[in-house]
C-alpha cells in the first residue's frame, strides 16, 4: 500500500506542478515550486507544500492558490483517473 500512495503523490505533485504553470499566471520574478506531496492512506486529503522564491511573497502566493482551490481540484480531478481524488490543501513547508 505504501508504494501506491508513493505513487499517487508522485502523479498529484506532476499534474499539479503543470496545473499550476499553464493555468495560473504568477509575477515575473516570483518562482512557485511544489516541494512536497502527503496523501492520507484512504487517498481521501492531499496537503501540497509550496515553495516561493523569494519568501516574502509566499504568503500572497499560498492566498491566491487557496482562492482558486476549487478550480484547481476540478482540473486535477479531470486529469487523474484515480477515485476517490483526494482533496488537496495548500501549505506552507515552513510553518
Amino acid at each position: 500500500m505504501a508504494k501506491r500512495i508513493e505513487q499517487v503523490n508522485e502523479l498529484i505533485k506532476r499534474e499539479l506542478s503543470q496545473i499550476i504553470l499553464r493555468e495560473f499566471g504568477f509575477p515575473k520574478n516570483c518562482l512557485v515550486t511544489i516541494v512536497d506531496v502527503k496523501t492520507t492512506p484512504n487517498f481521501l486529503s492531499s496537503k501540497i507544500y509550496i515553495s516561493v522564491i523569494p519568501e516574502s511573497r509566499a504568503d500572497e502566493i499560498l492566498r491566491e492558490l487557496n482562492e482558486q482551490i476549487y478550480s484547481i481540484q476540478q482540473i486535477l480531478n479531470k486529469r487523474l483517473k484515480i477515485r476517490p481524488t483526494p482533496k488537496i490543501i495548500f501549505l506552507n513547508p515552513l510553518e
